[in-house]
């Protein structure tokens, strides 16, 4: 089941307006199981099952390696041209697979019993990690087919979608404060850390955020000015904070791990000047939720900002319908019109889309229905 097969709520009357008292990490969702296409598509081998986290769940670590050249500037490859994948007289590809070897002697596996356990980093997996980097390797801890609620677990291509993005547009990232929403297991955030200065990587849940600071811990290597010395040459910082859409304020709750300080709130305050958020729009009232923190967030920022949203556009059958249809990106085109089309005398948003022309970093389907949208906001 993909990601907009999920009952409708009520809905704000105004992007502005204040939500009931919920919590992103509180809303129900009945759905079945899900799991994204990267995992599905990703090689057995590239997965590694690692542990439980504290809700039970398997944790795998995968592998990506971020496709540039020896200067380091440019990608391997271009944009995948669909002309040129091969397919098989329906239209569906054709998949080359490896002929099965009935004699062929495989080693023995010795399964291993995963238990629940902390996040904690061993020397040996330290000194991995900096090997893993040499070789442009990001590596993720992420779960795979989870419930609706937890696909922040998992990792989507539109995070591959905004990732290629962000690092063939690197010099406009450099020396930045980039503050990231839904940041899930924290991949773009890694990603764009590695050009810009101060990351503030948001997301809501203890669990999935000691899961992104994790993630950050394994590629603490990737920060360093060796990445990108021709555009980077300072280390760069990655804060991993709790930030709740449908809450009206920052977490200040010192006794709580992922909470805000006051000096951190200014900071983002006063020098964001960017925006990310991959692949977070799949219910409505999370994505109003998110149009109202946008509005919030841009109308107390300092400088001018641009968000860049990066989107899926999943067709559906429906019953309601009884046709297909793809209602949370229809929702989300809604949103985006209402955002620009605003008069309140206090802010000018304006919207456009962001062609998907720019080379290809990461090995994923970059298919047509991902999109990336630009939004710039600006007091009036």
């Amino acid at each position: 089941m993909n990601m907009n097969e999920i009952a409708v709520f009520p809905r704000a009357a105004s992007l502005i307006e204040c939500h009931a008292d919920l919590a992103m990490d509180q809303v129900t969702f009945r759905s079945d199981t899900v799991l994204s296409d990267v995992h599905l598509l990703l090689p057995n081998a590239s997965h590694l099952m690692k542990r439980l986290n504290n809700v039970g769940q398997p944790v795998f670590t995968s592998k990506f390696r971020i496709l540039r050249d020896s200067s380091g500037e440019s990608p391997v490859r271009e944009s995948t041209d669909e002309s040129s994948v091969p397919r098989d007289e329906d239209g569906d590809l054709d998949v080359v697979r490896r002929p099965r070897c009935t004699s062929c002697n495989r080693d023995a596996v010795c399964p291993i019993i995963l238990s629940q356990s902390a996040a904690t980093l061993t020397d040996e997996e330290e000194d991995s990690e900096e090997e893993d980097g040499a070789r442009d390797i990001i590596k993720i801890e992420h779960t795979m087919a989870t419930p609706l609620e937890d696909v922040g677990k998992q990792i989507w291509r539109g995070a591959f979608l905004l990732a290629d993005f962000i690092l063939a547009q690197a010099s406009m990232f450099k020396g930045a404060t980039v503050l990231e929403l839904g940041a899930g297991t924290g991949l773009t955030s890694i990603v764009v850390a590695m050009v810009a200065k101060t990351v503030y990587c948001t997301d809501v849940g203890d669990d999935l955020l000691s899961m992104c600071q994790r993630n950050v811990t394994l590629n603490k290597q990737h920060f360093e000015p060796q990445d990108f010395p021709s555009i980077h040459p300072t280390e760069s910082e990655i804060r991993v904070r709790q930030l709740d859409w449908m809450a009206d304020d920052f977490c200040t709750d010192a006794d709580l791990e992922f909470c805000w300080t006051d000096a951190e709130i200014a900071d983002l305050h006063d020098n964001t000047t960017f925006v990310i958020a991959a692949d977070v729009c799949y219910d409505d009232d999370l994505t109003d939720a998110l149009f109202r923190t946008l509005y919030r967030l841009a109308s107390n920022m300092r400088h001018p900002s641009t968000t860049y949203i990066s989107i899926e556009k999943r067709l559906n059958f429906t019953l309601r319908n009884m046709d297909v249809s793809c209602e949370a990106y229809d929702h989300f085109c809604h949103c985006l019109d209402q955002l620009q089309q605003m008069t309140d005398g206090k802010m000018n948003f304006t919207v456009e889309p962001v062609k998907s022309s720019f080379p290809q970093f990461f090995q994923y389907e970059r298919v047509e229905q991902l999109e990336l949208w630009k939004v710039t906001a600006e007091r009036l």
